[in-house]
């Protein structure tokens, strides 16, 4: 018995039968898995749809069939994956998938709103829609570090030059010397802060000033200021529109969250263990 338990091929003979019954298990296990892959007529056209998008025409028969076997092959890997559980810890693939729910979410969408629920919103975000008051000037540009010592002096020559009707050239620069129907963030961009805010003061129709910038000075004549108001909603209603789809949009995402999130709880590990009970 001894020299028979020696034997190599009983050994091998062994070894054999052993991996023959864990093939076996595994295989019979992959077996009771789902095995049928359905390619079916939705997700074919989805495929054709993808690209088309992508190359700006339909695929041709054997493209089609290309595609229809690189989405089988990634469905094969993808059960096989899941079935080593290689998605488990994975942070890009968990994020795809939570991705893909929000999508979900996201094409929950809101109905179109009506005049009342637009109305109510402009009401609440009058602030966020109001019409900036608006200039048409001209202005004429003095270079403090050009003129030195006689600027405030030819500041006043030109000013009078000016209020005589005479013609005034002030110095060269890349500035636009008028502005037309231009909003007051338009008058900020080119002009600067300093410049615009001064410019609710002015009287229109003459010429005033100066009036400083982070360029220099400026004698400035406004030909027509239109004050800001408060928008209507004929103004603004695409706008308004707008910002009321993607907040609703939002809170409907939220809203789904907060229902699966109720479906589960949640304990966070801080390593601390919970006392022992008393006695």
């Amino acid at each position: 018995m001894r020299r028979l338990l020696r034997e190599p091929l009983l050994h091998f003979a062994a070894i054999g039968a052993l991996l023959f019954a864990l093939y076996g298990w595994v295989d019979g296990g992959a077996s009771a898995a789902p095995r049928e892959i359905v390619v079916t007529q939705g997700q074919q056209e989805n495929l054709r749809a993808q690209f088309a998008r992508a190359w700006r025409r339909p695929p041709t028969a054997a493209e089609l069939d290309g595609l229809v076997e690189q989405w089988v092959r990634d469905e094969i890997f993808y059960r096989e994956g899941q079935a080593l559980g290689l998605e488990r810890d994975d942070p890009v693939v968990r994020r795809r998938i939570a991705q893909k729910l929000e999508f979900i979410a996201d094409g929950q969408a809101p109905a179109p709103p009506g005049d009342a629920e637009l109305q109510a919103w402009l009401d609440t975000h009058r602030d966020e829609y109001a019409i900036e008051p608006s200039y048409a000037l001209r202005q004429l540009y003095f270079d403090p570090a050009r003129r030195g010592a006689r600027l405030d002096a030819d500041i006043d020559a030109a000013r009078a030059g000016l209020a005589a009707g005479k013609a005034v050239e002030g110095d060269s620069t890349m500035l636009p010397t008028e502005l037309q129907a231009a909003p007051a963030f338009e008058v900020e961009r080119v002009f600067g802060s300093e410049f615009a805010d001064a410019l609710k003061a002015l009287p229109p129709g003459e010429w005033a000033g100066p009036v400083r910038s982070g360029f220099g000075l400026h004698l400035v004549k406004i030909e027509q200021r239109v004050d800001g108001r408060a928008a209507t909603l004929a103004e603004v209603r695409d706008a308004v529109e707008r910002d009321w789809l993607r907040a609703r949009s939002l809170q409907a995402k939220e809203d789904f969250y907060k229902k699966l999130r109720a479906n589960y709880t949640v304990r966070i590990d801080t390593g601390v263990k919970p006392p022992k009970p008393a006695g």
